[in-house]
């Protein structure tokens, strides 16, 4: 089993305020997702990932076009679901997902020391906290929408919400 504070991995440091891989008390999901070194896209692909796990309508529906605004491949986009037996992922990303399903699925035996392992040889202590609390985050954001019975289909990505208004 492995933990962060007193166990063989390390400290927990980095998540408190104040530590390398701090959030500021009033920074907000937003604020977090850009100091996530790995890129706007691998964080999108983590956040759909989770939401895939959850089961979040409302979340899949709001990350796939998210997604697609920025540019993602479909195929990437499909594939998702499967993403060790595709090619199209690059290491490092393959790293973070398997990261975003430890985390998510926590309660089913922790997360492996072979993730974590895998996970520090692409991520800095600081990056490895700041994609954990994305995680943390867009599983609360997952819960939150689920048991709200939020309606999927109404969200639009901010970039075609400015193209509709420039129309």
């Amino acid at each position: 089993m492995s933990r962060w504070k007193g166990g063989k991995h390390g400290r927990t440091d980095s998540l408190r305020e104040g530590g390398a891989g701090s959030v500021p008390r009033d920074a907000g999901a937003g604020a977090l997702f850009a100091r996530l070194r790995a890129g706007r896209g691998a964080v999108a692909l983590d956040q759909a990932a989770a939401s895939q796990i959850n089961g979040c309508a409302y979340c899949l529906d709001m990350h796939w076009k998210d997604l697609q605004a920025i540019g993602e491949k479909e195929q990437r986009m499909y594939s998702l679901d499967a993403w060790r037996e595709c090619p199209y992922y690059t290491e490092r990303e393959r790293a973070a997902l398997a990261w975003t399903e430890a985390v998510t699925l926590v309660t089913n035996g922790h997360v492996p020391d072979a993730v974590y392992e895998d996970a520090k040889t692409h991520f800095s202590e600081k990056d490895l906290a700041d994609l954990t609390l994305a995680v943390a985050t867009i599983n609360a954001w997952n819960r939150l929408a689920i048991a709200a019975r939020t309606t999927p289909g109404t969200y639009q990505p901010t970039k075609k919400r400015e193209m509709k208004k420039g129309a």
